[in-house]
């Protein structure tokens, strides 16, 4: 499995962005919602299932969008069912890893 993703460093973390490869150039609107799939924004690199999970396990914060890498985030345990959104009919979840200093 194919993914668009983005990472930045932000306050000491790492902070992802993935996408499903498939869905890139998509526009997904919902309720005033919107969310534009550019490849400028998401597809930083191509990653394949492998480095998606090590990315998930290693980021601070992540937002991921597409059934195959929320499912992921899901089979991992980064997040509950509950907290998955659909859009358009496609899965939104943020994740925000919080850490004790």
């Amino acid at each position: 499995m194919s993914y668009a993703a983005r990472t930045t460093r932000y306050q000491g973390s790492i902070m992802v962005d993935i996408c499903d490869l498939y869905l890139i150039g998509r526009k997904l609107e919902q309720d005033g919602l919107v969310i534009n799939l550019t490849m400028e924004y998401y597809q930083q690199e191509v990653i394949e299932q492998p480095y998606a999970q090590d990315l998930l396990q290693k980021c601070g914060i992540a937002s991921l969008v597409g059934d195959r890498i929320v499912k992921q985030a899901l089979d991992l345990r980064l997040a509950k069912e509950a907290s998955v959104r659909k859009i358009s009919g496609v899965p939104f979840l943020m994740i925000y890893k919080f850490r004790h200093m």
